[in-house]
């Protein structure tokens, strides 16, 4: 079954239980209370198939020969997207000690490749610019970029044409704004809480 609509994109998080509530510190170090853990999603093959052929479809119109994603999440989205394009998957990892990503592993892309840069949920734009950035710096030109959801409620801006699968507005404070630390709401780091241990 195709992936046609927001809400059908909505239906993938919510049945996989990956629309959370509470207080949480996003990767952009904002605070929200809400909060999408796009793993529960991607954990299952069939829904992140389902997805990429939605970024796929949209993706086919750039004419591109590459697809990147950043570490961790990008990867899986990355690959999938690129092998319903018939295209290739590289991914941009995190500089240590830094903010910025490359490729690396001996990955090069030929001068003006053409490259759409794909990722899961968007806050802050951070790490789809950080990936662009790695791109050209490897001499690729981004055509475009896909994310499975904008949670800024389309607010990011890119210098790309960017596509979105489902927008949300989902609000998001500086920590010394953050009206659920003021009111001594305890935070979550999800992505770094370990699994409960089955019992035995």
């Amino acid at each position: 079954m195709k992936t046609r609509t927001p809400l059908d994109v909505e239906a993938i998080f919510r049945d996989a239980g990956a629309l959370r509530e509470g207080h949480f510190v996003l990767a952009s170090g904002r605070h929200s209370a809400r909060y999408l853990e796009k793993f529960h999603v991607l954990q299952y093959p069939r829904e992140t198939e389902r997805l990429a052929a939605a970024i796929a479809d949209w993706a086919r119109t750039l004419g591109v020969a590459t697809v990147a994603g950043p570490t961790t999440g990008g990867i899986i989205l990355a690959h999938e997207v690129a092998r319903q394009l018939d295209a290739r998957a590289v991914y941009a990892e995190r500089v240590e000690h830094g903010s910025a990503r490359e490729l690396r592993r001996g990955i090069a892309l030929a001068p003006g490749e053409r490259v759409v840069v794909v990722d899961d949920v968007l806050t802050t734009g951070g790490s789809v610019h950080e990936t662009m950035a790695a791109v050209r710096a490897a001499g690729g030109t981004v055509a475009g970029a896909a994310v499975l959801v904008d949670r800024s409620g389309g607010a990011a801006r890119l210098d790309v044409p960017l596509h979105a699968l489902w927008i949300l507005d989902i609000p998001s404070h500086a920590p010394a704004d953050c009206p659920l630390c003021a009111a001594g709401v305890p935070v979550s780091h999800p992505g770094t809480t370990p699994a409960p241990v089955p019992a035995r």
